[in-house]
């Protein structure tokens, strides 16, 4: 098949892991993905990460990226600020698998989420000496690192195959649900639904030069889409209508949406949204 053009609709930044996401009409990328995606954390006093997996109400809360801070708002709090030049504790925390170094960003911030989630926690931002690494069985040569995303630098998804998930949910009289819902950092319009499937490599220029990111592996889905982004409410959709016709044999049968990349040029460069992507298919 041959190549084709399409947009980059939107982009989705999602400063506090498994928190509310902002959607900047631009981003800068680094070798991790976008600037400051991913970059803090909620865990546990133990250093395990905390989820909307098992804290859903953690959708309800909504940054705000300001010159010196990022400020986080939640329904009952008042705001909190996490500095962006300032961190306090050296510390090692859990994501998935991996063990890394963080910095804990004092009690002032694991309070309010502790009173928040109403268990103990802390914030932490990831260490940026530090250096953890997308699984290489899907990256092959290349060496993707990667902050505190699940596993690579960056999500792509589809408005065209939304619409068709909504176009099933509503056959099967669910409500249509948002993009939030899958939490993705760049979202395409113009294809076929579904073709990000089978996607290889996305080319965008840039004011800065070309940006090339190659789509590397499906995403799995657990259960975080059936977090209504609005309520912080649990609910059966889209899950169960994506169980239904979206099952993917090359990550052992999982339910997918959207295709996880790495970034193969352009870190330092600037994504707008609007700007057109050139996409070859995989051989």
């Amino acid at each position: 098949m041959s190549d084709i053009t399409c947009t980059l609709a939107a982009l989705g930044l999602h400063p506090v892991k498994s928190c509310g996401a902002l959607a900047p009409r631009e981003a800068l990328l680094v070798e991790t993905g976008f600037d400051l995606d991913r970059a803090w954390m909620v865990v546990d006093p133990q250093g395990e990460m905390l989820t909307q997996r098992e804290h859903p109400k953690l959708a309800l809360v909504k940054p705000t990226l300001r010159l010196s801070d990022l400020l986080l708002k939640a329904p009952g709090m008042l705001g909190l600020h996490l500095a962006l030049d300032a961190v306090e504790t050296a510390t090692r925390v859990r994501v998935w698998d991996d063990i890394v170094k963080a910095w804990d960003m004092g009690n002032l911030a694991a309070q309010w989420f502790s009173d928040y989630l109403g268990t103990p926690a802390r914030v932490v931002r990831f260490d940026p000496d530090e250096t953890r690494l997308a699984d290489r069985a899907w990256t092959g040569e290349a060496e993707a690192p990667v902050e505190f995303a699940d596993g690579f630098p960056l999500l792509v998804a589809s408005l065209d195959s939304l619409g068709d998930l909504n176009h099933r949910l509503a056959e099967a009289g669910a409500a249509p649900v948002t993009m939030a819902r899958f939490r993705p950092n760049l979202v395409l319009s113009g294809l076929q639904p579904w073709d990000e499937d089978h996607l290889d490599v996305l080319e965008i220029d840039t004011d800065d030069g070309p940006v090339r990111l190659k789509l590397v592996k499906p995403c799995g889905r657990c259960q975080i889409p059936n977090v209504d982004p609005a309520t912080g409410e649990m609910q059966r959709e889209p899950g169960r209508t994506l169980a239904g016709f979206r099952v993917d044999g090359r990550v052992k049968g999982a339910v997918t949406f959207g295709m996880n990349a790495i970034v193969l040029d352009g870190a330092g460069r600037t994504l707008r949204a609007g700007q057109t992507v050139r996409a070859s298919f995989a051989v």
